[in-house]
């Protein structure tokens, strides 16, 4: 079984025909689905999936959406944390360094839920765009017991050494799958096999040839098959390794 670690099927994206993108996914071989929450208006939608046995939720505050968030956000938060139990990871949280205008409004939301993960000792899914260095440093200076996913890795491999050193592993989905990335291929030939987890973050982030169409969970399978070309292993092992790394990260039963 092939878990995606990573997709918003809470988003409106999915509202016509969710049902059949679960069964597309389970004919695919992709069995268990982690959501992150992403605004505050979202958790109740996040929360209504979980519902579900074959989905794990996440909570968290994403910094795409800052015009979105108020400053009460990060206290509820931590209150809904504690009504929510069954959350195994706060995230999706971070930083996206593209927008330079809310960098530091960013920076602090961050802080705020690396130390309510760190409270909880809950594992944080961290959003890292153009910050893979600061982000490492700030984390390092954090040491959250529980670690966390770098979540659309798209780095270097010095890079992933410092967060897999920190006790965190590396969401690999679709940027895998295009020919000009060959430093993050690179990166995926060098980690250990404890290193990473296999995401799409649907509708998000097409493969290769989907460029333009909603992603789906059901394509983590072709993840999975360009990850095992790039470490030249084969794809059942590539898909054993990576659902036994999401099922200890998140705490997932079989």
């Amino acid at each position: 079984m092939l878990i995606d670690a990573h997709c918003h099927l809470d988003f409106e994206d999915f509202d016509d025909d969710r049902e059949a993108v679960f069964a597309r996914a389970r004919e695919a071989g992709v069995g268990h689905f982690v959501v992150p929450g992403t605004t505050r208006s979202h958790w109740p939608r996040v929360i209504e999936l979980a519902g579900r046995d074959d989905v794990s939720l996440n909570l968290g505050l994403h910094p795409y959406f800052m015009d979105e968030h108020d400053d009460g956000d990060v206290e509820a938060l931590a209150s809904l944390l504690d009504e929510h139990p069954e959350t195994v990871a706060v995230g999706e949280c971070g930083i996206d360094a593209r927008f330079e205008e809310t960098l530091e409004a960013q920076w602090r939301l961050f802080d705020a839920q690396l130390r309510i993960a760190k409270e909880r000792k809950l594992p944080v899914v961290v959003h890292c765009v153009h910050a893979n260095d600061k982000i490492a440093k700030r984390l390092k200076q954090l040491d959250l017991p529980a670690g966390g996913l770098i979540h659309a890795f798209a780095g270097s491999p010095e890079q992933a050494v410092k967060f897999l050193d920190l006790g965190f592993v590396l969401g690999l989905g679709g940027a895998t799958t295009h020919e000009r990335a060959k430093r993050l291929h690179r990166a995926v030939a060098s980690l250990p096999d404890e290193g990473y987890v296999l995401e799409t973050d649907s509708p998000d982030m097409p493969l290769a040839g989907f460029q333009g169409q909603r992603n789906e969970p059901a394509r983590v399978a072709m993840v999975a098959e360009r990850i095992a070309e790039l470490r030249s292993q084969a794809v059942g092992e590539v898909a054993e390794q990576s659902t036994a790394n999401a099922r200890r990260l998140f705490g997932i039963e079989e």
